[in-house]
């Protein structure tokens, strides 16, 4: 079988962010409503997805090698927050898990405009799951898969010579 070349690699880890952002739209159609984290998680996979496909485009770049794995990263850094927050490890962002700050010191009408500006999808509530692993979970855990090629595309190219 034919070893991939650092290009393919590259490229198929940009096709792997598209197919997730593909996947969180196809989800969203769907009726499962995106929550602030679940927004911000799409764009490092933009940007990783733009990486791979300017290395089809011009070629294998250094640069974009290395955009494309800090993406991932944080694709997966943002993601495993995320599910910590669903799973109640740590606390999210104020505005989006909940809570209401200063709930004593509001009055009537302040309390009723804080409730009709708080988002309608919390943070730390799982919408959907597979095997006990939610949505979160999984783009973590697909995002670490993603960050390990994008790793694996920048090492191989550096034993090859450096070649561009």
């Amino acid at each position: 079988m034919k070893q991939m070349t650092q290009r393919e690699l590259a490229m198929l880890a940009g096709a792997g962010s598209a197919a997730l952002l593909a996947a969180a739209l196809t989800f969203q159609a769907l009726g499962y409503a995106p929550c602030e984290l679940c927004l911000l998680q799409r764009w490092p996979h933009v940007v990783a997805a733009l990486s791979g496909l300017a290395i089809a485009v011009v070629g294998w770049r250094r640069s974009l090698v290395a955009l494309g794995l800090l993406a991932a990263l944080a694709a997966f850094g943002l993601a495993s927050y995320h599910a910590g927050v669903e799973l109640k490890l740590w606390a999210g962002p104020q505005h989006c898990s909940g809570g209401v700050s200063g709930l004593a010191n509001m009055s009537t009408q302040d309390l009723v405009t804080a409730l009709q500006a708080a988002p309608v999808v919390r943070c730390d509530q799982i919408a959907w799951s597979l095997f006990g692993i939610s949505m979160a979970g999984w783009n973590a855990i697909c995002s670490a898969m993603l960050a390990g090629i994008w790793a694996a595309c920048l090492r191989r190219r550096n034993r090859v010579g450096g070649l561009a």
